[in-house]
């Protein structure tokens, strides 16, 4: 179940909550029972190790792009 996170404007503190997407525009309440919530833009964290794809080297050529031919 996805985890939002909301910003009390009476309080200012932030908490989260975990609710079905279908959920996640209605009312929230704070821990201290305010209502006057916002719900706060997420950030994906993605984290890994997943490599680049190699780029070819220099070189190649064909015609007069860059192959060193021209001249």
């Amino acid at each position: 179940m996805p985890r939002y996170e909301y910003r009390c404007k009476a309080c200012g503190g932030t908490f989260e909550l975990n609710r079905p997407m279908s959920e996640s525009s209605a009312p929230a309440t704070c821990p201290d029972g305010h209502t006057d919530t916002v719900k706060l833009l997420s950030t994906v964290a993605v984290t890994g190790s997943a490599a680049a794809p190699a780029r070819p080297s220099g070189g190649g050529g064909g015609g007069c792009c860059g192959g060193g031919c021209c001249g």
